[in-house]
């Protein structure tokens, strides 16, 4: 999680929405691919950090499927990322700090509990919660001033 952290305050120096996310394989725990998010930068909705983290660790590893591997991420994921993690059937998901507004794994839709849904990684939440979201509520904090 610490790198997502470091990903996710690279964002925020680019102007992004901090938030980071990083592919682990846990077997050797080496991190598979970063992601930090960039759809202003790279005028792409879909770039949010895990969606940046999924399509890189796909092209490195050849295959879109990332069975068995560890998605961290700074931030609860939305109800496009959870689509992505599901697809891309990631092992298991741990974020930070949870979103009420825009989450989709413990608030919202919950996408990983509808019956429609077909994989469901194991989900761990709150995770350096708090330095995730201090970094995102400074960030904010720092925007409405200007």
């Amino acid at each position: 999680m610490r790198i997502a952290l470091e990903a996710a305050q690279a964002a925020a120096a680019a102007g992004e929405t901090p938030v980071g996310a990083v592919i682990v394989d846990p077997a050797s725990g080496e991190a598979i691919a970063i992601g930090a998010n960039q759809p202003i930068g790279s005028h792409d909705p879909t770039a949010h950090a895990e969606i940046v983290a999924i399509r890189a660790a796909a092209a490195k590893l050849g295959n879109y499927r990332l069975t068995g591997l560890t998605l961290y991420v700074t931030l609860e994921p939305c109800a496009m990322c959870a689509g992505a993690i599901s697809h891309a059937r990631i092992g298991r998901v741990v974020f930070g700090a949870e979103d009420p507004k825009g989450g989709a794994v413990v608030n919202g839709p919950r996408f990983f509990e509808q019956p429609t849904c077909h994989w469901r990684p194991q989900v761990e939440g709150g995770v350096l919660a708090q330095e995730a979201g201090d970094l995102l509520r400074s960030f904010f904090r720092a925007r409405r001033k200007t």
